[in-house]
């Protein structure tokens, strides 16, 4: 039997789903559930920083982010991913590469903030990564980090689980990321709630900050570097 290696899997797997996640990225970034991030990031983050967008897909977050005037490199596990960027999303304030959030190939304290959007989601090791998100930001740099929440579509990808079958999509909820983060070296400034249409419909915002992310389809998190 083959052995199963997660970021091998991931990588394929995000090879394979590229042309679709291409035709759909700039909707989901103008008009659908990540239209509210890029305003978010500009309300509370320096024009000019330096920011490294980790799984940056086909590169349309990382261009929106240097057309707002912030410096970016882009880094993707999926190398058909990264030559859409390169191709298509072409910007001077903009480079992109292939890796591995786990092992990141920067030095230490290399860049002012991160903005991870569904990408923590997709590792075998969570805490890998924030290690990882952690050495490569300055003192006290900020990780925009956006979380599927318990109402996401996507999290559909961990089911295999339940029959013993190999999964790339873990099953961290934002409550979890938030006591995670916090627990190694992370502190919670901020968050966002990115809701469907029928939950907008409750007024949940009187909510506890758990209630809310149990009914998000996204949570987007801001943290600083202790």
């Amino acid at each position: 039997m083959k052995t199963f290696n997660w970021n091998q899997e991931t990588e394929k797997q995000w090879n394979d789903r590229a042309d679709f996640w291409h035709e759909n990225s700039e909707n989901m970034w103008l008009k659908g559930s990540r239209k509210t991030i890029i305003p978010f990031i500009k309300e509370r983050l320096q024009e000019g920083s330096f920011i490294l967008d980790a799984g940056c897909g086909d590169g349309f977050g990382s261009f929106l982010l240097a057309e707002n005037n912030y410096k970016v490199v882009g880094i993707d596990i999926a190398g058909k991913m990264i030559q859409k960027a390169q191709e298509k999303r072409i910007h001077k304030n903009v480079s992109y590469l292939q890796g591995d959030l786990t092992k990141l190939p920067f030095k230490k304290n290399y860049v002012d903030a991160i903005m991870a959007i569904n990408s923590i989601e997709w590792v075998e090791h969570p805490l890998d990564v924030l290690d990882e998100f952690h050495r490569v930001t300055k003192e006290k740099g900020i990780l925009f980090l956006g979380l599927l929440g318990p109402t996401a579509g996507p999290r559909a990808n961990s089911f295999p689980r339940l029959y013993e079958q190999r999964a790339i999509c873990n099953t961290m909820m934002p409550w979890e990321l938030e006591q995670l983060a916090q627990e190694n070296g992370w502190e919670l400034l901020d968050g966002m709630p990115v809701y469907k249409e029928e939950v907008k419909r409750i007024e949940p915002t009187a909510l506890p900050r758990h209630l809310k992310q149990a009914l998000s389809f996204m949570w987007v998190f801001m943290l600083q570097k202790k």
